[in-house]
Formats: structure tokens, C-alpha cells, sequence
């Protein structure tokens, strides 16, 4: 499979076929090659014979030559063995460009063994994830109704859903305007940008509670209103009874789900609007559901050094009991590889950037 340089047309149509591509995902967007850009990653939008598209992020090391190269949940492709094949050759085309090591972490169902199989015999091998989780919990929504998937969903949560429906006013961000999808949520009343950062601060106090750091605000919020501006994001926020933001959600719109990328509430506020992440995350499916979304994805509920199902007593326990009990299952992806094409340089590589690193520092 021959590997070129996207041309300027073949960019027009990009992420419709990256992104809304069924298995696509938002890392694979344009939106996203310009704001890695901006931290120093070089994008290239690659085409190969069968007409895919693959976004690679490629970065020199600091001194001498070579590089290394990350395909963001890429690539995509319609089967397991579809996307080896893509990721193979896409790997061999950067290898003799010059780069050292490539890492890609496509959203493969570890069920698919033929994709584990082929790039494995390839040379990929696997490493630490460079995304949050490895697995998520996914919710099937093809074929369903508003009212099927809400009688699946456990007793105790449908309750605090239906008291936050009494108590909550939702609002909800999205560029995309789609008929028959408003309902349940209120026009909001101040730019993006405005309800965003403070959706960081409430992210900080998320984080600390469950031990996740995250990088710079000008970083995250930038990078959220880039997406939202052309549709890959929609943040739904909880205003509480008394006229606070109690919660937030931050969702992507790709390969025709919706996935749940942060969540956060605020705990003083939990006793007074205990219901306000589930009424959230519920208002999410029925959204999804009537943009014709195939599923919902809940997100990841595993931690470095804990690549798996959580069990009672592991930290994200009760998030993973929390995001079970709206009838979504636990499933188990690929996870990330790498392939290393020069060993001694990618040695050496990794040496000269944890010293510009410590220099910069």
C-alpha cells in the first residue's frame, strides 16, 4: 500500500472522513493537527491506495537527526484488519523518511485479534498508553428507543434523574444546530469561551479528588473552543436551584457516537443536587439517540499501572458503578503500540529531549 502527502482537495473533505467517519475520532481532525501544531508537533496528512486518510504528528528530536511519529487514535478504517493494514504501511512510508519510532493507538476491540496479529508481526509492539484510558464503557444504541435505554438503566440512578429534572436547568453549547434535539436543555446565555474556563476550574477540583493532573488552561480551553467551533465538541452544564453551575460534560461528536471526554461536579454542591452528573450523562444519550449515534461512550474508568475492569476498592470503583448503572459495558480495547525503526537513535533521541527538557525547565 503506497503512502502520499494529502493533496490540497483531499484536505477539503478531511474530517468527513476522519471524523464522521464511522470508527473516527476527533484526534484524527484538522482542529487537532493545528493545535498540536502549536505545541511543536508537525502534522501530516497522509493518503494511501485505498483512499484513507491517516493524520500522523511528527516531531524531531532536539539535536541530531530523526524523529518520532504518533498517530492520534488513528488509523481509522472499517475493520480490524483494514486499519493494520493502513497502520503498516503508513509506519513503513514515515521509517523511510527518517523517523525513528512510531506509536498508534487506534480504537480496536481487543476482540479483534487479527489487528493485534498483523501488526505485531509487523514489529508494533505493545506500550503504556498516551491517552488516559486503554478500555471504555460503551453503550449500544443502535435500534433503540429514549424509553428502552432509560428502562435499562438501574433503579437508583433513574431516580436521581428524574428529582435533577425537577431541580436543574441544562444548558447546552453546541455549534452544531440539528432539528429535534433541544429538548431537555436551555439556550446558553454567554459565549463559549466564558462557560469553558470555568469548566476548567471545575475540572481542577475533579482532578484532585480522583488524583488526575491536567495540563495549562490556556492549553485545554483553547483547544475545547477550537473543536467546538466546528461541531467535534458540545459542553452541557447543570445549573443548580440556587442559580450555580453545579456540573459540567464535555462531550466529542465522532464515528457516530458521542463520547464522554471530562466530567466534574462540584461536592459541596452534591447533598443539594445529588442528581446533577447523572441528569447530565442522561441528557447526553438522548441527545446522541436522536442525532442517530450508535453509541454512547461513557469514557474510561482505568488508570496507568491498572489496565483493566476496576474492582471494589480500586480508585475509579465507584465512577465505574456509576457509569454501569446508565446499562453500559465494559469494552476492552488494543490499547497503544509502538514500532522502532532505529533503535540507537530513538536511544539517543529520548537522551536529547529529556535534556532540552531539563534546559528549558
Amino acid at each position: 500500500m503506497n503512502v502520499r502527502d494529502a493533496s490540497p482537495g483531499e484536505l477539503a473533505d478531511w474530517d468527513a472522513r476522519t471524523v464522521d467517519h464511522p470508527g473516527g475520532h476527533v484526534y484524527q481532525s484538522r482542529a487537532w493537527a493545528e493545535h498540536r501544531r502549536a505545541s511543536g508537533w508537525t502534522p501530516r496528512f497522509l493518503v494511501d491506495d485505498a483512499d484513507g486518510r491517516t493524520l500522523a504528528l511528527t516531531r524531531p528530536w532536539p539535536m541530531g537527526g530523526g524523529g518520532s511519529a504518533y498517530l492520534p487514535r488513528g488509523p481509522i478504517g472499517s475493520t480490524g484488519e483494514g486499519v493494520a493494514a493502513r497502520q503498516i504501511a503508513v509506519a513503513e512510508a514515515l521509517g523511510r523518511d527518517g523517523i525513528d519510532v512510531l506509536a498508534a493507538d487506534p480504537e480496536i476491540p481487543a476482540a479483534d485479534t487479527a489487528f493485534c496479529r498483523a501488526i505485531r508481526a509487523a514489529g508494533f509492539r505493545p506500550i503504556e498508553e498516551i491517552q488516559p484510558s486503554r478500555h471504555r464503557i460503551s453503550l449500544v444504541l443502535g435500534g433503540r428507543t429514549e424509553d428502552e435505554v432509560l428502562a435499562a438503566i438501574s433503579k437508583s440512578a433513574r431516580q436521581r434523574i428524574r428529582q435533577a429534572e425537577g431541580d436543574l436547568q441544562l444548558v447546552r453549547h453546541d455549534s452544531r444546530s440539528i432539528a429535534g434535539v433541544g429538548d431537555g436543555f436551555d439556550p446558553p446565555s454567554e459565549p463559549v469561551e466564558v462557560a469553558l474556563d470555568r469548566f476548567y476550574d471545575l475540572l481542577l477540583e475533579t482532578g484532585e479528588r480522583r488524583h488526575f493532573s491536567f495540563g495549562p488552561r490556556d492549553a485545554y480551553v483553547a483547544w475545547w473552543k477550537s473543536a467546538f467551533e466546528v461541531g467535534h465538541l458540545v459542553y452541557l452544564e447543570a445549573w443548580g436551584i440556587r442559580g450555580a453551575r453545579v456540573a459540567g460534560l464535555i462531550l466529542y461528536r465522532h464515528g457516530e457516537r458521542l463520547s464522554t471526554v471530562h466530567s466534574g461536579d462540584h461536592a459541596a454542591d452534591r447533598d443539594e443536587n445529588p442528581g446533577a452528573l447523572h441528569l447530565l450523562r442522561w441528557r447526553a444519550i438522548q441527545l446522541a439517540i436522536r442525532e442517530g449515534a450508535t453509541e454512547m461512550d461513557l469514557g474510561g474508568v482505568d488508570v496507568s499501572g491498572a489496565r483493566r475492569e476496576p474492582r471494589e476498592g480500586d480508585p475509579l470503583f465507584g465512577l465505574y458503578q456509576h457509569k454501569r448503572a446508565f446499562g453500559g459495558r465494559w469494552l476492552e480495547l488494543s490499547g497503544a503500540h509502538e514500532r522502532v525503526f532505529d533503535a540507537r537513535g530513538y536511544a539517543l533521541g529520548r537522551v536529547t529531549a529529556r535534556l532540552a527538557s531539563l534546559v528549558h525547565r
